[in-house]
């Protein structure tokens, strides 16, 4: 495996690591509650859930991006 290999593993990993961490939060007991109340539809909500682990996702990456740049600078 190759040293950009590595990295593109280590970028997905950032990235899988954000995504779940986002819904999660997108899976706040709130959401889930106004969905159980009819305040909200289903599809609602899953969307929600789903942007919330778009938007972890994306930061994942940027902060690993970012970490990586920073650590080559110091190298």
């Amino acid at each position: 495996m190759t040293e950009e290999d590595k990295d593109k593993a280590k970028a997905a990993a950032a990235a899988g690591v954000g995504a779940g961490v986002g819904g999660a939060g997108g899976a706040s007991v709130g959401v889930l509650e106004l969905a159980a109340q009819g305040s909200v539809t289903g599809l609602s909500a899953g969307l929600v859930i789903g942007l919330g682990a778009v938007a972890g996702a994306l930061l994942g990456f940027a902060g690993y991006n970012l970490y990586r740049k920073v650590k080559d600078k110091k190298a």
